[in-house]
């Protein structure tokens, strides 16, 4: 369970993610996890990441591998990227196949919001690429996030690091699945 999202404002864009892993009932705040975060730093990206805890070692993992092949900057880039990561996740870090044929696609049962000088990007478990104007949340808390960040991306004066973080509070306010602290970054857009 997480909450992770992406702001972009005024020339800069901002994620944010708390910091809670959760293993059905149990909980493990970063009071107790040294390595709570779930944004990552590829270059000039930062990859927030929901789902299995592993995710974030394998993301971390498969980018460093890959190096500069690594392109993030457009949807298109970020869609290719993202097949080529769901080949190495069955071949190499053994995601397991789908249950549900009702799908149309394999999942890689994780969704991930990218932020880089080019701007704010979500790719869902299904590889569907999007870049966002404003704002966006994924997670289990995402409705109460999306409606923070709806509420609070007009006010003057609030930096997008602020509104991107205010939706993480206000997720781990009202999801049990979502806990602080939350930890943001942010980039100065093109």
């Amino acid at each position: 369970m997480t909450t992770i999202t992406v702001v972009k404002k005024e020339g800069i864009a901002a994620i944010a993610a708390d910091t809670l892993t959760k293993w059905g009932a149990g909980k493990e705040s970063a009071k107790y996890i040294a390595n709570s975060e779930k944004i990552i730093k590829i270059g000039e990206s930062f990859i927030a990441v929901t789902g299995n805890a592993t995710f974030k070692l394998i993301l971390h993992d498969y980018f460093i591998e890959q190096g500069n092949d690594c392109r993030l900057s457009n949807p298109a880039e970020i869609f290719q990227t993202w097949n080529r990561l769901h080949q190495a996740l069955k071949e190499k870090y053994f995601l397991m196949p789908e249950e549900d044929k009702e799908d149309a696609l394999e999942s890689t049962r994780m969704d991930v919001l990218i932020v880089n000088p080019h701007g704010i990007f979500g790719v869902s478990g299904h590889r569907t690429v999007q870049e966002f104007s404003r704002f966006y949340a994924y997670g289990s808390g995402s409705d109460y996030a999306l409606g923070a960040l709806w509420a609070d991306y007009d006010r003057n004066g609030m930096p997008a690091s602020k509104i991107a973080e205010r939706a993480i509070e206000a997720a781990a306010e009202f999801d049990d699945g979502t806990g602080l602290p939350a930890q943001t970054f942010t980039v100065r857009l093109h």
